[in-house]
């Protein structure tokens, strides 16, 4: 049987660590999956990388790494599928919100031929502000970006061995999400729907505003052209607006009586217009050349322009 790679977002996880693994071993040793459970660690300041090399020596499928600084937890997905060696893979967390049996279940449908499963949350136990923030960050996203996500978002993701391979290869993951560049790629992904028990676990998340914040920001212009193409409609709109509006001006200027349905137009409309006009260029001008900008900066990245699927 083929194995599967478990990448373990530890960041300040200490005894959950060791947790984790021996419930997920239970789990999938009953089932007969074979698994090598990579733990990377993301800076963390306390004993949790000790404990994870702890458990390596102890089992021959436990791997130990740790990154040189808390870079945030896609980031630590990049870095996990960079050394893991499974047929397949999926990052985890250690606050056991997302039950282990989904692993299992997501196990199988890779096996019936799904490249990209994404699980999902069908029922969110948070704080109101919380579920409505991320319900109208994901419907901004599904809206105005190319990269669509499920009802109420995802984190995470089970990928196959040749999605792990482009990410690793043809990705540079810098100022984006893991989660936006495995959709991007395609593949037909498959939203999974799980309900996560109520009141399993109450820990706090780490997950500070600045941290969503700058998640956000990666994830929506790391694949999105709505700010670019904004400005531009925007530049181009105010610019057509005041060339009719000068036209209508002249006319009326020169031959009407400054009037126009009983209201007189004023000399100042033309300084009005003019700077309308001015205005609308600028910013047309910035948009295109933000069009540019935006190629050079998908160049840059080097994302494939296209991909072959591999015959199965």
């Amino acid at each position: 049987m083929k194995r599967l790679s478990l990448v373990l977002l530890s960041y300040y996880s200490n005894e959950r660590i060791v947790k984790s693994y021996h419930a997920i071993k239970a789990l999938l040793d009953k089932a007969g999956i074979p698994f090598e459970f990579v733990v990377m660690d993301d800076g963390s300041k306390d004993n949790s990388y000790e404990i994870a090399c702890g458990l390596e020596k102890e089992f021959d499928n436990v791997k130990a790494y740790r990154l040189s600084r808390n870079f945030g937890s896609h980031y630590s997905i990049f870095a996990g599928l960079s050394l893991c060696t499974g047929d397949c893979a999926m990052p985890m967390v250690d606050d056991e919100q997302q039950p282990y049996q989904t692993i299992i279940d997501m196990y199988r449908l890779w096996e019936q031929g799904h490249k990209i499963i994404v699980p999902y949350r069908i029922s969110r136990d948070d704080r109101w502000t919380s579920r409505i923030f991320s319900e109208l960050y994901y419907k901004i996203m599904n809206l105005f970006s190319e990269v669509k996500y499920p009802t109420g978002g995802a984190d995470l993701f089970f990928i196959d061995r040749e999605v792990i391979d482009l990410l690793n290869s043809r990705i540079h993951p810098i100022n984006t999400s893991s989660i936006a560049e495995v959709l991007r790629l395609g593949f037909d992904p498959y939203f999974y729907g799980y309900e996560r028990p109520v009141g399993l676990n109450k820990n706090k998340s780490r997950w500070s505003f600045k941290k969503k914040l700058r998640l956000a920001k990666d994830t929506f212009f790391s694949s999105s052209t709505f700010p670019i193409m904004f400005i531009n409609r925007i530049g181009l709109f105010a610019s057509a607006f005041s060339v009719l509006g000068m036209f209508f001006y002249f006319y009326i200027a020169v031959f009407g009586n400054h009037q126009f349905w009983n209201l007189k137009v004023p000399g100042w409309i033309s300084i009005i217009l003019l700077i309308m006009l001015f205005g609308g260029l600028i910013m047309l001008s910035l948009g295109i050349v933000a069009e540019y900008i935006w190629r050079i900066y998908e160049e840059v990245k080097a994302r494939p322009g296209y991909i072959i699927r591999k015959k199965d």
